[in-house]
């Protein structure tokens, strides 16, 4: 009887103290890591979706604005290149990786926005039903983009505090050694400045 009072009093602190060690965020990184990879998933969903719908748009504006060659060859480049970058597994651990595909979205974005100002001066295409419904998704795609990046952006601070902050930090630097800071999405400085206006 005697040797079964100190193996329960054993038990009793190895139960308390895995039980501890469960409530000290043990398990926090790999939980925040998911979620911010599942974020990530999104992201990638949504610029797929715009990129499956311009070739869609494209031709619809091409039978109206034949002229517009120019534009609609840089929106159709712009595709290529955006469908053209390679995304490796590790691009939210791997800075260069990560802006070479933000630059590539960004330019896709930019031609986007001259195609669409082109269809200004069309009147007709501006009433057609398929550019309107085109249109129409392709802005709530551009939402939906929005959306998703907000919310791995904050998915990948939440990550990322928890790596650098305590008790996270103490589980970074001995359980979780491979665990790196993940990349969020910058805004480009031409887009951080305010727009000159000119009377």
């Amino acid at each position: 009887m005697s040797t079964t009072v100190p193996r329960l009093a054993r038990l009793a602190v190895l139960a308390a103290g895995l039980g501890l060690l469960a409530g000290c965020g043990v398990n926090n990184i790999p939980s925040y890591e998911e979620t911010a990879k599942a974020r990530w998933s999104q992201v990638l969903n949504e610029y797929q979706r715009r990129t499956d719908l311009i070739p869609n748009l494209v031709e619809t504006v091409k039978g109206y604005a034949a002229q517009e060659r120019q534009v609609l060859e840089a929106v159709t480049n712009a595709r290529a290149r955006a469908t053209q970058v390679q995304i490796p597994p590790d691009i939210v651990t791997n800075p260069e990786a990560f802006k070479r595909f933000q630059e590539a979205q960004a330019q896709l974005t930019g031609a986007l926005g001259r195609l669409l100002a082109v269809s200004e001066r069309y009147p007709e295409l501006k009433s057609n039903q398929n550019f309107l419904a085109l249109q129409s998704q392709l802005e709530g795609t551009e939402n939906r983009i929005a959306v998703a990046r907000r919310d791995y952006i904050e998915a990948v601070r939440q990550y990322n505090t928890e790596l650098r902050t305590f008790p996270g930090l103490i589980w970074a630097s001995t359980l979780y050694r491979e665990n790196k800071a993940m990349e969020t999405f910058t805004v480009a400085e031409e887009v951080q400045r305010p727009p000159q206006v000119k009377f």
